[in-house]
Formats: C-alpha cells, structure tokens, sequence
C-alpha cells in the first residue's frame, strides 16, 4: 500500500469564496479546476453520527471554528447541515444540504443527505449529484438496514465508497466481525488504511497500516489533534502498555495477511472500500478521512447525456456550461420566500451573469445571484467547475431533474419519482387560507420530498410520502414557512400510480374511472388505488394502460 500523496497548498482564509481563493484563480481551465474538486456525500442510517461526522469534516477541513460554529464575516454564525428548525429540535436530517470549502488546494463539496428511511427519495436525488459517497457505520452495530437500501442507490450509479466505522470510544463489535460483514453483505472487499486498538474504554488509537505509524486516541485530543508515534518507538510506551502493543501489533499483522491490499483502480471502480476507524464526536480520524477523501476519492468525470438528441458524453474540461437541477430548496432564508434550485456543474467555466437555457422548456434564465453554500448559509459565487454546486434563485421556473446548459441541448437523465406508500388527503384548518395552502403545497412538492395529488372529482388535496414523519415535517413547515396550520386525514386511496398508453385508451380507462383518476404537479394522470389488490385487477383488466411505479422528471 502506498501513502497518499501530499498536497500542499494552504486552505482558503475564512473570508474567502473558494471560487476566489489564490488557489482557485491560479488555475482557469475547466479540466484543471475540475481536478481540484472533490464532491461526496454522507450516507448512513440513522444515528450512526452522520450529522456529528459532517460538522468535525467541517472543523477539520478550516471551514469552521468549532463543530457547528461558520467562520463568518464579522460574527461566529451559528450554522449546521441540520439547519430547519425541526432538524435542531429532533437532532435528526430531514433534508439534504451542501456545504463547500477548501483545504489542502483542494475544494470540497460535501453533499449531506438525510439518514431516516422516511426521505430517502431526496437522499437519492442527492446522491446524482456526488462523484464517492462515505458510509458511516456504527462500531457496535455494523450494518443496519437504511444503510444497506443507500448502499444499494450508491451501487447502482457506480459511485466509490469509502467507509467510515464511527464510535470506536464506545464499546464496538469485533474488528474482523465488521470486516467480514461488510465483504458478506455489500459484496465489497474491504482494505483497511488503519487498525483500531481496543474499543470503548480500552480504546487506544489507530495504527496506520500504510507507514506504521501509531496514533494515541486521548480524549483531550479532540480538536487539537493527537500525538503520531512510530509503532516500534521508545515513545510508544508512553500510550500503550506491552500487551496493549503486542495486541494491535499482532492484529496490523494478521489484517494485512487477510485483507486485500487496497487498491485505487478497484476502489474507484467499485469493487472494494477503504476502511477507516474513529469517533466523530471526538474528532479522532476525522482529519485521517479528509486526507483519504483528497487522495483517493474522484474528481469529476465524464456524464452520460443527450445533446441534440444524440446519446454523448459531456466533460468536465468541455467548454459549454452545462449542469442538472438535483434538489429544490424553498424557505431557505426565513426573511425571503426564496426558492433556491441547486444545480450540479457538469462542464464549463460558469461565470456569474451567464446565460443559460433549460433544455425541456427552452426557457432562458440570467444567472446574476448565483450562491455558494454552508448549510443555509451562503454566498455570491463568481466562478463554477464541473462538480461545483451552486443555488441559482428563481420562482418556480426551475424544477427538479432539469437540464441547463448555455446551448438548451444537453439533457442528463432525468431524477425519478417513486410512488407513494402513504397518501393522506390534507386541509387547512381555516377555510379562507385555502388559496394559501394550494400555494404552499405546489411549493413543497416541487422541492421533490413530497407528491402533490389533486383528484378530478373532489376538492381535497393528496398528499403522498414514504413515511409518516415526512407528513409531520410537512405540518411543521406549513405551519412555520407557511403560517398555515393543517390537518392530515386517512385518505379513501392507499396506492398511486402514473399511467400512460395510446390516447385513446388513456381517455377510455379516465372515463371509466374517473373517482380513481387525479393528476400530479406536472398534470401527469395518476391512478389513486384503495388498494394493492384494485391496481393489479386493473392492471390485468387494462393491458393496454402501462401502470408506473415510478416516473423521470427532467
């Protein structure tokens, strides 16, 4: 195994864009700015300390002061990944967020996705936009099943993982067991970089299993770093007792006979992870993660796409801006009804004030307030490559899945829909501010998280979620965004599915059912089911309608 390659370029000062960092100007072509660009997401299941992991990247990576604490302009911000207000009171994501700053010569996007099942959809819009993913394990509990569902997201788009086995300072399950489980349950080989000694109250350090070199876990270190000592120095005793050495001397050993060597080709392609040990919340193998992340995870590459009609690949280093909307964010700034649409650069040289057309409506927009972010706070980006992620302002021109580009040809595959598993009717509890929920309701479903269902006959609105809490997120941002208080309700539906055919057969099957039928945000037609068993009855009475479970938007 090989040590990663240094890199040695100072971080940006706090007051500084990375757009407009020295680092940043020195270099102007699309490819070798690209090359910079280190864009990741975190995945885990909840509870396994991805919000804690995300905000000591954070701290180590120089973008803030202390975890949860923004180098700002004039005053220490409070800012989080977990920045709505129900994210702080619950301490779990319901969101996906992003976060950019350098560090090392390096620029990092760092893509946070929420870990509860109930929003999975926007984790996996999300993780389009990412170029390698970290996956956080919890120490005693190794693989849980909302981990598996991401990783399986992560497989089919083909995007190396890097693992992180997080809480080593509480008492964990067997190193070995850990290994094994992932080799077995992920079909991955796994390379640990580092070695853990002990865990819990015997937790020692890590020893680096590249150069030797032991590092002593005190729980004093935290964010002032911690000692690196040689495994074979007189120093070493200071840390470990000789039994303590023997041990993870013996276990470095027995690892390195019984793992893989780690290798980049097959870490990229997919085939195996690097492992990594430590504990978030004591900042031990953070900085270890960051160092991996800029040595072995992937810039930018070539997309799949569409130009003109053509099946293509666009570039980073290709001269054309071109990029696809992944998340719509409303209400970002509480002062603002903003409607933030998050556009991953693919390509190009994006300058502030471009031009840029949307591919499916042929609609032109004037960038002039693009933003950069941390969390929910932002600023003005000048300059955007390829892997860079930039909020572009707008009132519902932009949606999610949509294709920019400067030309209005390139189209990257559109993000996918799924149907519903609980749909609930909604209305508000005032009956004047009717026009006021409609109004909130579109807004929250083009953000992507929730499916907005309004029947042919009937004036109740369905609403459709993965899971109940995403119905309890909503009630709450209706209530604080919106200023509307609502009320869900069993809804006479339990499944929803898009249908299409021939146009005639689509007008025969509306007719008939026309109590089933109601259309989704983009006036698509929708099936509304009262169950499982009346979709497949239908599904067999009418080969000629295809019944969808899931649709592309863009």
């Amino acid at each position: 195994m090989t040590s990663p390659p240094p890199v040695a370029a100072k971080a940006a000062s706090p007051a500084q864009s990375p757009a407009q960092s020295p680092a940043a100007s020195s270099v102007t072509s699309p490819a070798a700015q690209a090359a910079r660009r280190r864009t990741f997401a975190i995945i885990s299941h909840p509870d396994a300390g991805k919000t804690t992991l995300t905000e000591h990247i954070l701290l180590a990576g120089g973008a803030i002061r202390a975890a949860g604490a923004v180098r700002a302009r004039g005053e220490n911000r409070r800012t989080r990944s977990d920045w709505m207000k129900i994210e702080k009171e619950r301490g779990i994501s319901v969101s996906a967020s992003v976060m950019t700053f350098e560090h090392e010569g390096l620029l990092f996007n760092l893509l946070d996705t929420p870990g509860h099942e109930d929003f999975s959809e926007d984790t996996y819009r999300t993780l389009t936009a990412a170029d390698a993913a970290v996956m956080v394990l919890d120490a005693a509990k190794g693989i849980e099943p909302q981990t598996l569902k991401l990783f399986e997201v992560c497989r089919l788009r083909d995007i190396p993982i890097i693992t992180f086995i997080n809480k080593m300072d509480r008492e964990a399950l067997d190193p070995y067991a850990l290994l094994d489980e992932i080799g077995a349950k992920l079909a991955l080989d796994p390379a640990p970089l580092y070695w853990p000694a002990g865990s819990g109250n015997r937790f020692r350090g890590m020893v680096d299993l590249r150069d030797g070199r032991f590092t002593a876990y005190t729980r004093t270190g935290g964010e002032e770093g911690f000692e690196k000592l040689a495994l074979n120095s007189n120093a070493i005793s200071r840390v470990l007792d000789p039994d303590e050495k023997e041990e993870v001397e013996e276990g470095a050993m027995l690892v390195r006979e019984a793992s893989k060597p780690f290798d980049v080709t097959s870490f990229l392609e997919g085939h195996m992870t690097p492992i990594l040990f430590g504990s978030a919340l004591r900042h031990f193998g953070v900085g270890e993660l960051l160092e991996v992340l800029g040595a072995y995870a992937p810039a930018p590459g070539p997309m799949a796409a569409e130009k003109a009609g053509a099946a293509t690949h666009v570039a980073p280093g290709d001269p054309e801006v071109t990029g696809f909307v992944f998340k719509v964010q409303a209400n970002m700034d509480p002062n603002h009804r903003d409607r933030i649409a998050m556009l991953r650069v693919c390509s190009g040289r994006f300058q502030r004030g471009m031009k840029l057309k949307v591919q499916n409506t042929g609609r032109q927009l004037s960038v002039n307030a693009p933003i950069m972010f941390m969390a929910s706070d932002r600023e003005l980006a000048e300059v955007a490559y390829a892997g860079d992620v930039i909020g572009i302002p707008n009132h519902g021109v932009l949606r999610v899945g949509d294709s920019l580009s400067e030309s209005g040809t390139v189209r990257y595959a559109g993000l996918p829909n799924f149907a519903p598993e609980i749909l609930q009717r909604v209305r508000v509890k005032d009956p004047l501010k009717a026009k006021h929920l409609k109004k909130a309701l579109e807004g929250l479903a083009e953000e992507g998280v929730t499916q907005l269902f309004r029947p042919m006959i009937g004036s109740d609105f369905i609403v459709g979620a993965v899971g109940q809490l995403q119905f309890e997120v909503m009630a709450d941002r209706l209530a604080n965004e919106y200023q509307l208080e609502v009320l869900f309700e069993p809804s006479p539906f339990a499944e929803a599915r898009w249908i299409t055919g021939a146009k005639p057969d689509l007008e025969d099957f509306m007719g008939k059912h026309r109590q089933a039928m109601g259309q989704d945000i983009d006036e698509q037609p929708v099936f509304l089911g009262k169950s499982a068993w009346e979709v497949s009855y239908v599904t067999e009475r009418y080969p000629k309608i295809t019944f969808l479970r899931a649709k592309e938007r863009g």
